[in-house]
């Protein structure tokens, strides 16, 4: 048996600059990979299925249309049997989709010894699935297939929090008053602290946030609940929503603060990691 983890994508900022004459939103972004995600399974098999579990797997098809499926069935006509572990929360802006679709090419790549897809390839599959590849912080740009490393993060802490509400993508780009915003600002060769670094993002911003809580209210009380704990240097939404963060110097702290929020929202999904 063969695992792949498919870490959670979260965009530390998310520039929306223009939208294609095809409907594609044009995007400006970083994101980054906490140590936190599902788990993909893969054994060899005559045919190829997939079963589905974890906390977040009820409701999920495991059919023809499933990413994982598509993206097998892109690297070879070939057999496995296929395990999902679904850890994290569904439509929830930190690309669980796109990053099971990733883990199955890198696992399926190795075990079938096949070739990876073109980058087109890739974004046929999901605009996220390129950037879920690596699983490093990249700044991201065009609709997705525009990848530029950023190696010199400082180590730092995130908390993740979910309040259980979905949110649909195309209905927060519907909401959005303004498709054509500046890019992110230059961003600096390095960064020699994690407050530098979250100096910078205060100054970035999430273009799909306001949109998406009109669209779900929900999001505007996850962001104060994270804004109220103590040492938060910086709360925003990932993504197209629901899914919000806080950032944070120390373990320690993270690791409090997300116990409290545990304690005081008992039904929501929170979860702190390494960045």
């Amino acid at each position: 048996m063969r695992a792949e983890l498919a870490r959670a994508k979260v965009n530390l900022c998310l520039h929306v600059t223009g939208q294609r004459d095809d409907g594609m939103h044009l995007l400006d972004s970083i994101v980054v990979f906490p140590a936190v995600g599902d788990v993909l399974e893969a054994t060899t098999a005559i045919d190829l299925t997939l079963e589905i579990t974890g906390p977040f797997g009820d409701g999920l098809e495991a059919g023809d249309d499933n990413l994982i499926i598509r993206a097998a069935q892109m690297l070879a006509d070939k057999g496995a049997a296929l395990q999902l572990r679904k850890n994290l929360p569904v439509a929830s802006g930190i690309g669980g989709g796109s990053a099971d679709a990733a883990a199955c090419i890198r696992l399926l790549s190795d075990m079938w010894d096949a070739a990876v897809p073109s980058l087109e390839r890739l974004t046929d599959l999901g605009a996220d699935v390129p950037v879920c590849m690596a699983q490093t912080p990249t700044r991201m740009s065009g609709i997705g297939e525009s990848l530029e490393a950023i190696p010199s993060l400082p180590k730092f802490w995130i908390v993740l929090v979910n309040a259980g509400q979905g949110v649909e993508t195309g209905a927060v780009f519907g909401a959005m008053t303004s498709r054509e915003n500046t890019g992110l600002s230059s961003i600096p060769e390095s960064f020699p602290s994690p407050e530098t670094l979250f100096e910078y993002l205060r100054a970035q911003r999430n273009d799909m946030q306001d949109a998406a809580i009109k669209h779900c209210p929900m999001i505007a009380e996850v962001l104060r609940a994270l804004e109220a704990t103590e040492n938060c240097a910086l709360s925003r939404m990932s993504g197209s929503g629901g899914t919000c963060f806080g950032l944070f110097a120390h373990e320690a702290n993270a690791t409090i603060a997300a116990s409290k929020l545990r304690e005081n929202h008992p039904d929501w999904w929170v979860v702190s990691a390494a960045v």
